[in-house]
């Protein structure tokens, strides 16, 4: 396969009446998605789009995201899935940024569109019963009458196939270009890697927004799965579908992992169809991890890579995962890199670190993105020693790591690296340390100012159900787990800790409080 247009092409031909799809009110066969994609094809073809424009989607994770997909595909266009989360100003900003020709909106979202100020209005294409507007289409009346029939545009390596923007905690986000080099030299690899088969069952729950959702729901799909695929994160129905549609195969993020074994009834679910659990996208404790591994009794594995990446750069095998065991500290490393994947570990100065030091975090991999769409200036400070003739050179991941008998540690995000009486303090590391106390059910640490340091952690906790824990335990609690530096300063009580829709909590959120009457933030 060389474009996304080819997998329900294969698939079609291979095994036409295989369910491909299962969300919620509709199942799609592989002939009925490649026949449907064919319908979105050419109704894109009639409304002006051509090869590599941009098509925008925003809406939940629904069949019809999956036929724009590859119905774009076909005629060699690109898919932007919008956070639906966003507001409408900031969904604004990425269609105009991504210069979207069509918008498929799911009927939820319509309102959103009201309120944008675009300074090109694109054809509107909605999904679900509400009432269009003028320049707006219901679906079905879009593709209604279009023929089945494949456009089959010509589709290179270096064309792009999907646009994914960043989440945007500091800053615009940035439209990550991949193309169909990242894409097929992941794709393959990986499903093998996870133990993935064609009669395999896999559920999705991440929003298709995310590397995580899409990225992997096409792996699904590229293998010939039926895929099960949930508009939402509705932890009873993962539990009933994982038992009613027999599933094989989920990925998940930490937070959800964490949650599920809470859930009442949790024991009592039928787990027994279950082969894999792949999760990632945030960090995980070892509490959270060894939890999930004895409810779900299935191997895990990890998988670490970022948007830019095409998803994962390194794998923490099944084989690996040995709570209590004398290999249990690998559950806190993100496993070694995948084939065709090249780590360094780097200093502010772009020096190479010794082994066991914590750094930055460098990747050179054909999966490293295409560009950032528009913005050559992030695209070249992405890879600060530049690109060869083959596209390739060290990417700038962002985060901070180690390396250590070939596995990968990750101890945060660089940004989230708090500076106290000039030695380096890693939230993650505190954060550790706090959940493995039994009355914190979640924590966030951030940096907060001090006359004395600079900046000092601050936690920030979730106290477990019918428990009361004092400060003065907690620090007792970190005091016989960390060194003295990084020892939190105080901890304060919080409802719940905000995360981004991958589960990475938004720690500019939580410090703008403690920073927004200072000059500097750090």
């Amino acid at each position: 396969m060389r474009s996304l247009a080819d997998i329900p092409r294969q698939r079609a031909a291979e095994h036409p009446d295989k369910p491909a799809l299962i969300c919620h009110d509709r199942t799609l066969t592989y002939r009925d998605l490649d026949a449907e994609s064919s319908q979105v094809a050419n109704a894109l073809i009639a409304a002006g789009v051509g090869s590599q424009s941009r098509v925008g989607f925003i809406g939940k994770n629904i069949a019809e995201y999956f036929t724009l997909v590859f119905g774009a595909a076909k005629i060699n266009a690109v898919t932007v899935a919008v956070n639906w989360r966003l507001v409408a100003a900031e969904m604004a900003y990425i269609l105009s940024h991504a210069e979207a020709e069509v918008v498929m909106v799911e009927e939820e979202f319509l309102d959103h569109l009201g309120d944008m100020d675009l300074p090109r209005r694109p054809r509107v294409v909605l999904v679900g019963a509400g009432t269009t507007a003028e320049g707006q289409v219901h679906y079905s009346d879009w593709i209604e009458g279009q023929p089945a029939t494949d456009p089959a545009y010509p589709s290179v390596e270096d064309d792009t196939g999907l646009q994914l923007y960043t989440s945007g905690t500091t800053g615009l986000p940035k439209g990550a270009e991949l193309n169909n080099r990242n894409l097929f030299s992941i794709i393959g690899p990986i499903s093998g890697m996870l133990g993935l088969h064609t009669d395999s069952v896999m559920l999705h729950v991440l929003p298709l927004f995310h590397i995580g959702g899409s990225g992997v729901a096409t792996v699904g799909l590229y293998m010939g799965c039926t895929n099960v695929v949930h508009r939402d994160v509705d932890p009873a129905r993962i539990f009933a579908d994982i038992a009613g549609h027999r599933v094989n195969a989920a990925f998940m993020v930490p937070a959800l992992l964490q949650f599920l074994p809470m859930m009442p009834g949790a024991s009592d679910v039928d787990f027994s169809s279950l082969e894999s659990i792949v999760y990632g996208a945030s960090p995980i404790t070892e509490e959270a991890l060894t939890a999930s591994m004895a409810l779900l009794k299935c191997p895990h594995t990890q998988v670490y890579g970022l948007t830019e990446t095409t998803g994962g750069l390194t794998l923490l095998a099944p084989e690996d995962h040995d709570p209590g065991g004398p290999r249990a500290k690998l559950l806190r490393s993100a496993g070694k890199p995948l084939p065709g994947v090249e780590l360094r570990i780097v200093d502010a100065d772009g020096r190479d670190v010794a082994a066991g030091e914590v750094g930055e975090v460098w990747a050179r991999t054909v999966q490293n993105l295409k560009g950032y769409w528009r913005d050559p200036e992030a695209t070249a400070e992405a890879f600060p020693e530049g690109r060869d003739e083959q596209g390739l050179g060290w990417f700038r991941t962002g985060d901070a790591g180690f390396m250590e008998d070939g596995y990968l540690f990750i101890h945060d995000r660089i940004k989230d690296m708090i500076v106290s009486g000039g030695e380096n303090v890693y939230p993650a590391e505190i954060e550790n340390a706090l959940m493995a106390h039994p009355s914190v059910a979640d924590v966030a640490v951030i940096g907060i100012p001090s006359e004395r340091w600079g900046e000092s952690p601050l936690a920030l906790i979730v106290p477990a159900p019918d428990t009361d824990p004092s400060e003065e335990e907690l620090i007792a609690h970190c005091r016989q787990l960390l060194a003295g530096f990084k020892i939190p300063a105080a901890v304060e009580r919080i409802d719940a800790v905000p995360r981004n829709p991958s589960g990475k909590i938004l720690k500019t959120e939580l410090r703008k409080p403690y920073w927004e009457a200072r000059d500097r933030q750090i």
